[in-house]
């Protein structure tokens, strides 16, 4: 493998990553007065013709959407709606730099997953660095002290979610394309999106005294042109993001270049710091600090067969 070949592969997922700090940097600024279910809708929708783009350049027929396995896509686009639904609820309620923090977690799910699942032996240093992730989580959320609440289990649950549909991805990708695999999770974004809808759009059960649970509850807002625009760039944004992460995977080992995706706190300090004022307290420094340790260190193991790409990319699909 080339050298060139492999910075052009971490330059693509570098700024995949980029475009998609953006997405939470909008999400979080929307959350205060939209119902996440209405920006979810008008994102995926934006994002449909975009995935069968993707589908007919990366597979070069968009026939592999058909396939008799499009049902387990479907499903698998279902743990990811959840994850990330979870995760886009904790956002509206934590610095954007916390919750990816906690959601970078996800490569030690994989890892106890694949044990539990698949009955992969885990070697000891990789059981303790998930051991020592997990401590790194004990020292940002502080349970029973000053802590973050109830809300930081949410980018957590979201973790083990997007595990979950990773560990099932690898055996799938045995006979379905990613490009289909994408497609089919945008497409159960959409109509999950439109089920909460159909649930919160009128209003009715709007909760407003905790910041996440009235991202779930609120009606849907007629928004101004701006706010509309920047929903629908959401749609653009996956799109984009999504080529550039499965281009940099497609060229590019993943043990070379998956450790970039935690390039991805960069860009949630700057953009919690710059618009929000915040930044974490030294506790909350060390907790990021093992996380990313542990991560990295669990993602540049040798992969087991039955695994899947141990990193949590930018996007649900």
């Amino acid at each position: 493998m080339r050298a060139s070949v492999i910075t052009q592969g971490i330059l693509a997922l570098c700024a995949g990553i980029a475009i998609f700090s953006v997405q939470d940097l909008i999400l979080k600024r929307l959350s205060g007065d939209y119902p996440l279910h209405q920006a979810m809708v008008l994102r995926s929708l934006t994002a449909l013709p975009f995935h069968l783009a993707i589908v007919w350049w990366f597979d070069g027929r968009l026939s592999t959407i058909t396939t008799p396995g499009w049902w387990k896509m479907l499903a698998r686009g279902l743990l990811n709606f959840t994850a990330y639904t979870a995760y886009y609820l904790g956002l509206a309620a934590l610095p954007i730099a916390t919750t990816v923090a906690l959601f970078f977690t996800a490569p030690l799910f994989i890892t106890l997953s694949t044990a539990l699942f698949f009955r992969e032996k885990v070697p000891f240093a990789s059981g303790l660095a998930v051991v020592l992730g997990f401590t790194g989580v004990l020292l940002i959320v502080r349970p029973g002290a000053s802590g973050l609440g109830w809300t930081a289990l949410l980018p957590i649950l979201g973790a083990l979610g997007y595990a979950l549909s990773m560990v099932v991805a690898r055996p799938m990708g045995r006979t379905e394309s990613a490009a289909a695999m994408a497609f089919w999770g945008n497409s159960c974004f959409l109509i999950c999106a439109l089920a909460l809808s159909a649930v919160f759009g009128s209003g009715t059960m709007v909760e407003t005294a905790d910041p996440s649970l009235a991202f779930l509850t609120r009606g849907w807002i007629m928004p101004p042109l701006r706010d509309l625009a920047l929903m629908v760039s959401c749609g653009v944004i996956a799109a984009v993001g999504l080529t550039l992460l499965t281009h940099a995977y497609r060229i590019a080992p993943s043990a070379a270049i998956a450790p970039f995706e935690y390039s991805f706190m960069f860009w949630g300090l700057l953009w919690g710091w710059k618009f929000w004022g915040d930044l974490p307290d030294a506790l909350a420094w060390v907790g990021i600090a093992v996380i990313i340790a542990a991560g990295i260190y669990v993602i540049r193991q040798p992969a087991p067969e039955t695994a899947a790409p141990p990193v949590p990319g930018g996007d649900p699909a």
